[in-house]
Order: structure tokens, then C-alpha cells, then sequence
């Protein structure tokens, strides 16, 4: 395992375009949550892009807040999460490192980028899931609908019945795209540590199939000088 050896050639293109993919998580949606309730036949829906929150239809978001004042849920105001402020920089910082590893060509550069996108991607979960628990953990006790006991956390991923209300957790079309993204990641890390071939095997390789001719030509460069004392000697003799 040679952290310092040069990158594959399809790996610096395949780090590319992975790095570059990530432009679709400022173009779509990375993750989108469902309601459906009797109240709402059409449903309700809300999408969490990499810097706002909105509703999926024109005033989905209101009327989820609607029904979330009832049962003593905070409001989802995109304006006071703070995470949707610093989000797009850090997917930048991702962009960045990871066309600056293709340019650097270098293992340890690629096994850097790969964990710094992964540690992301499982810090991003655990920010949603304490999201997702405050909200529906953390009520108003005003609230006009009080059930003891009950809790409105919304699912992390799947769904998940909360009374007349279904709540569905998936992600959206850019999150897709970045999970792919931190998969394709960690794949050609693994790939370029453990299976590629290194330089020096290579090189290797390369030394030891044309072996046979150079000693060849020592064994022809031994003989020349005997021959010639012998040639020398009969020439004495004579």
C-alpha cells in the first residue's frame, strides 16, 4: 500500500466527475417529506434543499405549519436553521478538494477527500435526525391537541404513521446524486489501496521480462577479454 503513488488514470477522471456531480445539489432538492392526511387528500409535501426549505406545492409549507401549531410543533422557518447557511459552503469545499485531487494525483489525497465527504455525510444524518427529534419531541404544552405520550417525530428514511397522518422520509434527486458521489468516493479509495497495481509493481514487472538479453550481453563482454589473452598467447607461443 504506497499512499504516496499516483492515481489510476480512470480514477482521476472518475474523482472529477464525481466532485463535479455535486453541482446537482444546488440545482435539486436533497431530501423530501411527505403528509398524508384525510384533511389534505392531495397531500402535503416539503423539500429540504442544500440552503432553503420549501413546501413541494405552492403553500404546502403554510399548511404543514398549520397543522403542526395544532399538535404544538415549532414552525419550520428555513430563515432560523442555521445549518442551511453553512450547508452549500462546505458541498463547495467538497467540490474544490475534490477536483484538487485529481490535479494532486496522489493516493493520500484521494483516501483524504473520501473521508472528509464520508464524516460529512454521517454528521449530515445525525444533524437531521437531531432536527427531526426536536421537532417532534419538543411541544408546546398549549398546544389545542395534546395526546399524552404521543410524539410527532417525522421518520429519518421510510414512513411512519402519527395518528391520521402518514409521514413519508426520502431523499430527493440531489441527495441521491451526493450520496453517489460519497460512494464513488470511498469505492476508488478502496480500489486504488488495495487492488490497483503500484508504479513499483509495474516497474517490476517491466524489469524482470527483459532480463534474459542483458546477460547476454555481459556473458559476450566476458568471454571477448579471454579470448584475446588467448589470442595474445598464441601469438607469444608463436
Amino acid at each position: 500500500m504506497q499512499w504516496s503513488a499516483p492515481l489510476q488514470s480512470r480514477t482521476r477522471w472518475a474523482v472529477a466527475i464525481a466532485a463535479i456531480a455535486l453541482v446537482a445539489v444546488y440545482i435539486f432538492p436533497i431530501w423530501q417529506i411527505s403528509l398524508d392526511a384525510p384533511q389534505y387528500p392531495e397531500g402535503l409535501g416539503m423539500e429540504i434543499w442544500v440552503h432553503t426549505v420549501t413546501g413541494e406545492n405552492p403553500n404546502d409549507l403554510q399548511n404543514i405549519n398549520g397543522l403542526n401549531h395544532y399538535i404544538g410543533m415549532k414552525e419550520i422557518d428555513p430563515d432560523t436553521i442555521p445549518e442551511l447557511v453553512y450547508m452549500p459552503w462546505i458541498i463547495a469545499g467538497l467540490m474544490v478538494l475534490g477536483l484538487g485531487v485529481a490535479l494532486i494525483n496522489r493516493r493520500w489525497a484521494l483516501a483524504l477527500w473520501a473521508t472528509l465527504f464520508l464524516l460529512f455525510a454521517i454528521a449530515g444524518m445525525v444533524d437531521f435526525y437531531i432536527w427531526a427529534y426536536d421537532y417532534g419531541h419538543d411541544l408546546n404544552p398549549e398546544a389545542a391537541i395534546k395526546v399524552p405520550g404521543m410524539s410527532y417525530m417525522p421518520p429519518i428514511l421510510g414512513t411512519k404513521q402519527m395518528l391520521n397522518i402518514t409521514a413519508g422520509s426520502w431523499p430527493a434527486i440531489g441527495g441521491i446524486i451526493m450520496m453517489l458521489s460519497c460512494a464513488a468516493a470511498c469505492g476508488l479509495t478502496a480500489f486504488e489501496l488495495f487492488w490497483a497495481d503500484t508504479p513499483d509493481q509495474n516497474a517490476s514487472d517491466t524489469d524482470t521480462a527483459p532480463s534474459s538479453a542483458p546477460a547476454s550481453t555481459d556473458a559476450s563482454i566476458d568471454v571477448h577479454p579471454s579470448a584475446s589473452s588467448a589470442s595474445s598467447s598464441s601469438t607469444s607461443v608463436a
